[in-house]
């Protein structure tokens, strides 16, 4: 994930101290049911489309602008889907952050999916019964997107049982 300018610039004040921030995460699904899935560039992992909003920018607006610079596909949010503090992050340079994520179920309307920036190494629809290898937090999203459920709030009912991994992830 690029680092946005405007973190870049408290980094030079706080240095690597722990650094509260917005996070958006997009579950595109299109026509067909498949959700739309990254390759990060730094970690090599796939994931779901995700990003930090720019000061003053509002999450559906996130959710559009992070698909289409990483994916170039166009969508259109649909619905919350869970509101969610994760645990802290240390990065390889020191710093640390912690995201209170905010994901939004969207629908594909145009655009064919591609790497469009640095961030990514390959971007791809999958079927949601043959995902590639995922981490639990994106299973998470994509199970809840995938109900037609009230949104999710950590702490607010039942704990959020781990999906069971497709074969072969």
């Amino acid at each position: 994930m690029a680092t946005p300018d405007f973190i870049r610039d408290l980094r030079t004040s706080i240095g690597t101290q722990l650094l509260w921030l917005p996070g958006v995460t997009a579950v595109v699904f299109d026509e067909d049911g498949r959700v739309l899935l990254g390759k990060r560039a730094d970690t090599g992992h796939w994931t779901v489309i995700g990003g930090i909003p720019e000061p003053g920018e509002q999450p559906a607006e996130t959710a559009v602008r992070e698909v289409y610079e990483e994916t170039a596909v166009r969508v259109v949010p649909e619905r919350v889907v869970l509101v969610e503090s994760g645990p802290p992050v240390q990065y390889p340079n020191g710093d640390v952050c912690q995201f209170m994520d905010i994901t939004l179920r969207c629908r594909a309307v145009g655009g064919e999916a591609k790497v469009n920036d640095d961030e990514s190494l390959e971007v791809g629809w999958f079927a949601v019964d043959a995902l590639p290898a995922l981490e639990d937090y994106a299973l998470i999203r994509i199970k809840r997107a995938m109900e037609s459920a009230p949104t999710w709030f950590q702490g607010m009912g039942e704990e959020l049982p781990v999906p069971d991994r497709p074969q072969g992830a």
